[in-house]
């Protein structure tokens, strides 16, 4: 196997922090345990010597849009800003394109224009900075114009925790609102992050329900990871979970390290890891390094005997599609 993948992942430098992207504030650095060397941010390239000593290859940067920018405390991170730095370094990392649903067409032109002129591989959603569920009408826009991209759209689920005391959110993204969404946009891949606490049970449900949607296990440490997490992903859930730490919130060296210890199968261990990613997103690594998932072989189908005399028969379509032949 190579490098891990990691699908969810902040800029966390110096200048976030001085610009107040980051929408975490001091309290919060302290209740995840953020080493002080790190509370005023890590560059760039200290960043990549800590993926070296993961073993991560490749981390997917979220230029955030949180809130609509109108109200005080919401904040974003430029499209550009993101691209900045994946073109910097091509090989180490890829942009998502941070939704707002407030800015209507604008917003939809900009999301084309990221994947389109940006490279960037999928989209990005934070429900609970807007206040609305993720099966509500003012995002169908959006994921609509994902399926017509292509592109895969992440969103956090399970309650939010308080990352700012002077912008308190509520918690809307129940997983189970990802159903009629999966219904609706059959196409679309959807990817529930933050491993839906304490709803996970409902996140496993719906990947288990709908082939179009996956799970993200980033923002808490693997060693805390429900256990009906770890079975799913270790067996009939093996194609529909993906790595990802949430930086600067798991350090990528801890999570790394943590599920290192964990007993799971190589195979799950490789599509955890890095496969389901390339897969999802279509990474540039993908057409090379990954075999498609093959389906069982279908029997051989024999054309019927021709008719005669002796043989009358009609041939009729059965309701699965197949054909078949019904005697006169």
């Amino acid at each position: 196997m190579s490098g891990a993948i990691d699908i969810v992942c902040n800029l966390y430098t110096e200048q976030e922090v001085r610009h107040g992207q980051t929408g975490i504030d001091d309290d919060f650095k302290q209740q995840v345990r953020m080493s002080p060397d790190m509370r005023k941010g890590v560059s760039i390239e200290r960043y990549i010597e800590k993926m070296n000593r993961a073993g991560i290859d490749r981390s997917l940067l979220v230029a955030v849009r949180a809130g609509d920018l109108r109200v005080k405390g919401s904040f974003e991170i430029p499209y550009d800003r993101v691209r900045e730095v994946c073109a910097a370094y091509p090989n180490r990392f890829s942009g998502l394109a941070g939704v707002d649903p407030t800015r209507g067409m604008e917003g939809l032109r900009e999301l084309e224009y990221a994947v389109k002129e940006l490279g960037f591989v999928g989209a990005h959603l934070y429900p609970h900075w807007f206040g609305w569920a993720p099966d509500h009408a003012k995002y169908y826009p959006y994921y609509a114009k994902c399926c017509e991209l292509d592109i895969p759209i992440m969103m956090q689920v399970g309650h939010n925790l308080i990352y700012q005391r002077d912008r308190r959110l509520p918690s809307v993204g129940r997983p189970i609102c990802l159903d009629q969404v999966a219904i609706d946009f059959p196409e679309l891949k959807l990817l529930g992050i933050h491993i839906g606490v304490p709803w996970t049970d409902e996140m496993i449900s719906m990947a288990w329900k709908h082939e179009n949607v996956f799970i993200g296990v980033d923002a808490y440490a693997p060693k805390h990871w429900p256990v009906a997490l770890v079975h799913y992903l270790d067996s009939y859930g093996r194609t529909k979970v993906l790595f990802g730490t949430d930086w600067p919130v798991i350090d990528p060296e801890r999570a790394v390290a943590e599920i290192a210890q964990m007993s799971l199968r190589p195979e799950t261990r490789r599509a955890l890891m890095r496969e389901n990613a390339l897969r999802v997103f279509k990474l540039p690594e993908s057409v090379s390094n990954v075999q498609p998932i093959r389906q069982p072989d279908a029997a051989p189908v024999q054309a019927p005997a021709p008719a005669s005399a002796s043989n009358p028969r009609e041939l009729v379509v059965k309701s699965d599609g197949s054909i078949g032949v019904r005697k006169k």
